[in-house]
């Protein structure tokens, strides 16, 4: 009895172990401060904000490079934006260890980078390919590199299984897209972004919309999230904008960008509610943003959009594709709360209450003053999402009490 409680005790204080293990996560800064030859690699990493990134991942590879290597990197004298492209291609989004860079399948793998996940990266540029070559050795090279593979493992450096590896390679990995020139945050043409991705009508109406593009561009250089709804459901919302008020136009436009950078693992991590662009002291404007999985919504009072789509994460500005137009409800009406069902009738025989024969009636409101109605199949998503998040949080407290109970009465 006495070796069953102390194996459950044993199984419970791992238990807890791992919990807070996972918790914590890894600190890629602090990870390669006990390396001095990689400290030049370890200050462009927090310059570029890709530290912050990356601890924000889990299942990552970091391909260090040694001070000699950075050396020869910044001797091209690049901007700080293209430098941060450059150092993404060295970022691995899957676990490569030293022990599986030499059972890789069929001795060759090709893996997906945090530059080729900025939506920056066209056709197979942001990809690297890692090769086994016999004699132990590993090769890397950008796929758009013409399949050179010129630079080789070296060493692991740090290994969090399987969260994340770090491991140095000869010298920095060749890529004409990740080094070309990049445009500082104020020379985004964000509305030429979202127009070549099939954001096109909603970039159009915010041209069109001086005080509203104007507000974009001012919060460029701080940071700013932008939010654009495709090219079909915002034609059929038009009808509906042209029937706002301009100021209102104006404050529905920037309903759709956030004041801060937030890329999309941020989105998942920070859930709640957000203030836009539109929010100014009592008129709220904001939104809600909750994630299931790797779906991630934004919510008004109105209804439920769901990002579908990344175009640009380059930090200080992120844009992102959604499936339907967000509708605030300073400007559009709530889905109406459904009647509750009629109270089952009474049998034949029962007396029956007295009904009084006149009717009050309501005024109607006034048309000019209330919101414009919402689409009818939009504001049932939110109910629909309360509901399951309800049950998702039932769910994890019957499933933390029944392993309480389940503990003690292994050790009774």
């Amino acid at each position: 009895m006495q070796q069953r409680q102390y194996l459950v005790l044993l199984l419970l204080f791992f238990s807890v172990f791992l919990l807070f293990q996972t918790s914590y996560g890894h600190n890629v800064t602090r990870l390669l401060a006990k390396h001095p030859s990689l400290s030049t690699f370890n200050h462009y990493l927090t310059l570029t904000h890709l530290a912050s990134e990356i601890n924000r991942r889990t299942t990552i590879t970091v391909l260090a490079l040694d001070n000699a290597a950075m050396s020869s990197l910044l001797a091209e004298h690049p901007s700080i934006y293209t430098l941060k492209n450059i150092l993404s291609l060295h970022v691995l989004l899957d676990y490569f260890g030293a022990r599986k860079l030499h059972q890789i399948t069929n001795g060759t793998a090709l893996a997906a980078t945090m530059f080729q996940a900025t939506g920056v990266a066209p056709g197979v540029a942001g990809f690297v390919n890692i090769t086994d070559f016999k004699g132990g050795k590993v090769g890397f090279g950008a796929e758009d590199n013409g399949g050179n593979l010129d630079s080789f493992f070296v060493k692991s450096v740090e290994e969090l299984p399987y969260n994340i590896s770090v491991i140095q390679i000869s010298k920095a990995l060749p890529s004409a897209v990740a080094e070309a020139p990049t445009p500082g945050p104020s020379e985004l043409n964000i509305t030429g972004i979202m127009s070549a991705h099939g954001c096109k009508v909603f970039a159009d109406t915010l041209l069109a919309n001086h005080e509203a593009i104007g507000t974009y561009e001012d919060n460029v250089n701080g940071g700013l999230t932008v939010f654009c709804p495709l090219d079909d459901p915002f034609k059929a919302f038009l009808p509906k904008y042209k029937n706002l008020t301009a100021s209102k136009k104006s404050s529905f436009l920037e309903l759709f960008g956030v004041p801060v950078y937030q890329s999309l693992s941020m989105l998942k991590s920070n859930n709640g509610i957000m203030n836009t662009l539109a929010t100014d002291g009592a008129s709220k404007f904001d939104i809600t943003v909750q994630n299931e999985g790797e779906e991630v919504t934004l919510k008004t009072k109105v209804n439920t959009v769901k990002i579908t789509g990344t175009l640009l994460d380059e930090q200080p500005v992120a844009i992102y594709t959604i499936d339907k137009v967000l509708m605030p409800s300073e400007l559009f009406k709530a889905a109406p709360t459904p009647a509750p069902a009629p109270a089952p009738e009474m049998e034949a025989d029962a007396p029956k209450a007295s009904r009084s024969k006149s009717k009050s009636k309501s005024a109607p409101a006034s048309e000019s003053d209330s919101p414009a109605d919402s689409p009818d199949d939009d504001p049932a998503d939110q109910t629909a999402d309360d509901d399951s998040a309800a049950a998702s949080l039932g769910g994890g407290r019957f499933a933390a009490v029944g392993l309480s109970f389940l503990l003690v009465s292994l050790l009774v």
